[in-house]
C-alpha cells in the first residue's frame, strides 16, 4: 500500500512541478487574446498571470488526483495509463469550458479581444481549450520521464 501511495504522490508532484511554468508561459502567451491587454496596466497583466496560473495549478492537480482515483480500479498502479492522461485532459478541457462561459458570459470577469478564436457552442475561446489539450499532454509525458503513456498496463 505505501508503495501505491508513494507512487501516486510523486507522479502528481512531478506533474504539478512541471504544469507550473508551461501553464505561466501561456497565460503570458495568451493576454493579447483578452481584452486586458489593451486596458490593463502591467501591474494587472502580473496580477492576472499570477492569479490564473495559481489557479490552473489547482486544477492540473485535482483533474490528475480524479483521474488517478477513477483510473486506479482498472489499471492498478501505473498512473502513466493513457487513460489517466485522456481522462486528466477530458476533465481539464470541462472545467475550461465551464469556467470560461461563466467568466465571460455570465460574470463578465473579463472578456476577449477580437483576436480571439471561438468555439461554438458557447463561444469558448480556443486557446484557454488549446492550453488544456497542449499543457497536461506535455507535463505528463515530461513527469513520466520522456515516456509516453501507456495504452495497457504491463
Amino acid at each position: 500500500m505505501m508503495v501505491e501511495a508513494e507512487n501516486w504522490r510523486g507522479v502528481i508532484l512531478r506533474y504539478v512541478a512541471v504544469s507550473l511554468p508551461l501553464h505561466a508561459a501561456w497565460e503570458f502567451a495568451q493576454l493579447p487574446l483578452y481584452t486586458i491587454w489593451t486596458t490593463g496596466t502591467p501591474g494587472q497583466f502580473w496580477f492576472a498571470v499570477f492569479h490564473c496560473t495559481l489557479g490552473d495549478l489547482a486544477i492540473a492537480a485535482s483533474t490528475l488526483v480524479l483521474s488517478l482515483a477513477l483510473c486506479r480500479r482498472a489499471f492498478g498502479n501505473d498512473p502513466r495509463s493513457r487513460s489517466v492522461l485522456m481522462l486528466t485532459i477530458a476533465l481539464g478541457v470541462g472545467d475550461t469550458i465551464f469556467s470560461e462561459w461563466l467568466n465571460v458570459h455570465v460574470r463578465a470577469t473579463w472578456s476577449y479581444a477580437p483576436a480571439m478564436p471561438l468555439l461554438p457552442p458557447f463561444g469558448t475561446g480556443l486557446s484557454p481549450i488549446l492550453q488544456w489539450l497542449i499543457v497536461p499532454t506535455v507535463a505528463m509525458r515530461i513527469a513520466a520521464g520522456g515516456r509516453r503513456p501507456r495504452s495497457r498496463p504491463p
